[in-house]
């Protein structure tokens, strides 16, 4: 039963990775065709908090109190796993190169392993370190370091994307004993989807959009076709199916199992929009693979005290290789 828990766990994690991952196909098109960063991510947010508010009132069995006895968890998903990220994600592309805040985001799975050996005061294993040394590697080739000048309030708010990303994960796997997973998924994206719109109305984040067809896959596509895709896939079902796998897997392994999304966005912009993948994003993309089944082969303590912390996106599909800030708005930051 244990083996089986986690294959599912694994098969859901790749899932919500492959989702997050193809979010860049349906929102690049829009963002080319005038829509900001800002507008497109409180859209879709929009969308999935109402594609899942009735099955997590179904999942409440249509009582509300639990969501107050979780109201600060839910606060805290919302405003920082979902809007915060967004919004730190954003402010950062205004600073320093897309590379570079990616590559930061991405950081958050080793971010967690040196939580852990901080909190517990017990080295990783040696598979783990190993695994997180593959993965920094992969994230180098594929997304590449980037240049351009390094401004300290970019590099800061690229370090709260990544936080916030932790803190995903971190919730994901603590807050099973309070809710529902759609449960929690709906009542954050309500309150990351309000956040997100203050954040707009004080001109914080910068929100326009155009009611048009766009152009897409050779073709044309109501843009209203785009924004629904983008918000059941890559928003509702991602963020529902990384949440199954977080409880399934804890929330180290599902946070590099969430590294994936950097690999399909890549096979799948090869694929559909025929942005050819260099010998190093091949590389980097094996070398994260890598990483992943060496902390998939990390060995249990039998002692469940022992254990540290397991702690993920937000969201954000990415291009692989982004030459624009708007190349980055796939997955989770999302």
């Amino acid at each position: 039963m244990r083996g089986s828990r986690g294959l599912v766990g694994i098969v859901l994690g790749l899932g919500a990775g492959l989702a997050f991952g193809a979010g860049g196909v349906f929102v690049k098109p829009l963002l080319e065709s005038g829509w900001s960063p800002g507008a497109a991510v409180l859209a879709r947010i929009s969308i999935a908090a109402l594609l899942l508010a009735v099955p997590g009132l179904i999942a409440l069995r249509f009582d509300l109190r639990p969501l107050w006895r979780a109201r600060w968890t839910i606060l805290l998903y919302g405003l920082v796993a979902v809007a915060g990220v967004q919004f730190a994600f954003y402010a950062s592309l205004e600073r320093i190169p897309v590379s570079m805040t990616l590559l930061i985001e991405y950081l958050a799975p080793i971010a967690l392993v040196l939580f852990a050996w901080a909190r517990t005061r017990r080295m990783p294993q040696l598979i783990v370190l190993g695994g997180s040394v593959l993965a920094i590697g992969g994230l180098v080739l594929v997304i590449g370091p980037g240049g351009g000048d390094l401004d300290p309030l970019g590099l800061a708010f690229a370090a709260a994307a990544m936080i916030g990303v932790c803190v995903y994960y971190a919730i994901g796997e603590r807050a099973g004993d309070q809710l529902p997973p759609v449960a929690l998924v709906a009542a954050g994206f309500v309150v990351g989807a309000v956040a997100l719109a203050i954040t707009g109305a004080v001109g914080l984040l910068p929100m326009e959009a155009t009611f048009t067809d766009v152009p897409f896959l050779g073709g044309t596509a109501p843009w209203w076709v785009l924004l629904l895709t983008v918000g059941a896939i890559s928003t509702a079902f991602a963020y529902l199916a990384g949440i199954a796998a977080i409880r399934m897997l804890g929330a180290r392994l599902s946070s590099f199992l969430g590294l994936s999304e950097v690999v399909f966005a890549g096979i799948i912009g090869w694929i559909l929009l025929g942005e050819a993948l260099g010998p190093l994003q091949i590389l980097g993309g094996a070398l994260i693979l890598g990483g992943i089944v060496l902390v998939r082969m990390e060995r249990k303590p039998a002692d469940a005290a022992s254990v540290a912390l397991d702690i993920d996106l937000v969201p954000v599909a990415v291009d692989p290789t982004p030459s624009r800030p708007t190349d980055a708005i796939g997955a989770r930051t999302p």
